[in-house]
């Protein structure tokens, strides 16, 4: 079995301006004794591109040449599903709630500075909100324990599940504000229209507001998750793993996440590891395209329907 070994590396620019100069720099290097433990007759050097099918497919190893990104992308899936499931139904609630149905009061006015305030709180402390809450007090719940008479699922409240709330709890401020801003856009003479003609306010709010304002809803929802994918700090309070080779199979699996692995990558002193964070961080920039991509396709769909 052959297994390939890094003997140097080149970077993106000066490979694309100048491909030769490897060559030579190689050369040079046996030339001048820098290679002592490399036979130059029986190497076979070939480029290597870090970001490529395999580096997807494979899961993390201690070996950079060849270690992939798998376990973590779908960790970072996880993570997505459980944030859009969590924050996204929670803030769509409590903006309609203060938009079209809370009356102005103190109590309504102290909760919207409350909100307004949340959104600027840094994610650190919402990574200690989730470790004393959700993997310490309601360890039964996000560990498993307490949907199943067996084994749990997991041994401990580290898993997916409080993560993913974490990061709810973390956008849930800028999506109930991103929603209340596309309700309060819709004019009033819809919703007079609306109660006219003996509707209901909940009939009134189902099938007149929310599909005017769905794609200010949907942009502003997706794009508050896109920025929590990239958070590294509340993953690690809550027990994200930094090196995992299996694959998660629920919400109480143990994970990593596509920052998690970037981060213990760049740790590392050998330049191939440098090397492959980079190419993890494309996949990151890569996946925040595809949901800011979704966001603009959703929000041109809904308002094609709306214009209808």
């Amino acid at each position: 079995m052959i297994v390939p070994d890094v003997i140097a590396s080149y970077d993106l620019v000066p490979s694309l301006l100048d491909p030769d100069g490897f060559t030579r720099r190689l050369e040079e290097g046996f030339a001048a004794g820098r290679f002592p433990d490399v036979d130059i007759d029986s190497v076979h050097i070939e480029w290597r591109n870090w970001f490529n099918p395999r580096f997807l497919r494979t899961p993390a190893s201690s070996i950079p040449e060849i270690a992939g990104i798998r376990t973590a992308i779908l960790g970072s899936a996880w993570l997505v599903l459980i944030t859009i499931g969590f924050a996204v139904p929670v803030g769509v609630g409590a903006a309609i709630y203060l938009v079209e149905y809370a009356k102005p009061s103190r109590l309504n006015d102290f909760i919207q500075t409350n909100i307004y305030n949340l959104a600027g709180v840094p994610s650190i402390v919402y990574g200690m909100l989730g470790l004393a809450i959700l993997v310490r007090a309601l360890e039964p719940v996000t560990s498993g324990a307490i949907f199943t008479t067996g084994p749990p699922p997991s041994d401990n409240g580290r898993t997916i599940l409080a993560a993913g709330i974490t990061l709810g709890l973390l956008t849930l401020p800028v999506v109930i504000i991103s929603a209340q801003e596309a309700l309060t856009a819709v004019p009033n003479s819809l919703r007079n229209a609306a109660l006219g003609l003996g509707a209901t306010r909940w009939q009134m709010v189902r099938s007149h507001v929310l599909p005017v304002a769905m794609p200010g809803i949907l942009t502003g929802s997706i794009l508050a998750v896109a920025r929590a994918i990239g958070e590294t700090a509340p993953l690690i309070l809550v027990g994200a793993a930094s090196f995992i080779t299996v694959d998660p199979t629920g919400p109480f699996s143990k994970f990593t996440a596509l920052p998690i692995q970037i981060f213990q990558w760049t740790s590392y002193p050998q330049e191939e590891f440098r090397n492959i964070a980079a190419a993890a961080s494309l996949a990151l920039l890569v996946l925040l395209l595809v949901l800011n991509a979704g966001a603009v396709l959703l929000r041109n769909r809904y308002t094609r329907k709306a214009r209808w």
